[in-house]
């Protein structure tokens, strides 16, 4: 199946100027809320990446942060039979809420619905750590470094994409003077 034309025919692929939750600006969106509202298509996305998760690796739990990562956080772990819970911010800082814990040694794979620095990824990362858990892999939907993001464990993505994106002082979208917009859901200024 050709995702990146799923995600174009959902209406999924957004092109303006984008503020992403890492900071960033970009010409380029990928709203993954629009494609995973179908569920066939967000148990199949999921069945995909499970697919390529080594087979080495032993899951207890997967973690997604709020919100993006919570609906293909859950799809995974149902595609590899294992927990699936989220992680997310209280005062600005990433926690487990909800009655959800780790145990300590708990094997976690984090899953985000898009990457583009890894921040939110890393901050879960951390907080699995710091109860504890040991963090075995990370996955995500879409991959918009390109590849060039590297964690310290394995990343298994649907997509790999080359979007562009600008710190906001060199943003040539900026400079243009074309309105930004922020469909995410982190409250950045």
């Amino acid at each position: 199946m050709d995702w990146l034309e799923v995600f174009k025919e959902k209406n999924a692929l957004l092109e303006g100027h984008f503020l992403l939750s890492s900071g960033l600006h970009s010409p380029n969106y990928l709203q993954c809320a629009l494609v995973l509202q179908y569920p066939d298509l967000a148990e199949k996305i999921a069945q995909e990446i499970s697919k390529k998760i080594s087979q080495d690796i032993k899951i207890d739990v997967v973690v997604g942060p709020a919100l993006g990562g919570i609906i293909i956080a859950y799809e995974l772990a149902r595609a590899l039979k294992v927990r699936g819970i989220f992680a997310e911010r209280e005062e600005g800082k990433m926690s487990l809420r909800r009655g959800f814990s780790i145990k300590p040694g708990e094997k976690v794979l984090i899953c985000e619905d898009v990457i583009t620095t890894g921040g939110s990824a890393i901050e879960v990362a951390n907080l699995v750590q710091s109860l504890g858990g040991e963090v075995v892999s990370f996955a995500c939907i879409a991959d918009r470094s390109g590849g060039k993001i590297v964690f310290d464990k394995p990343l298994y993505s649907l997509l790999k994409l080359s979007f562009d994106t600008y710190k906001p002082e060199e943003c040539p979208l900026c400079k243009q003077g074309i309105p930004i917009s922020k469909p995410g859901s982190r409250n950045l200024k």
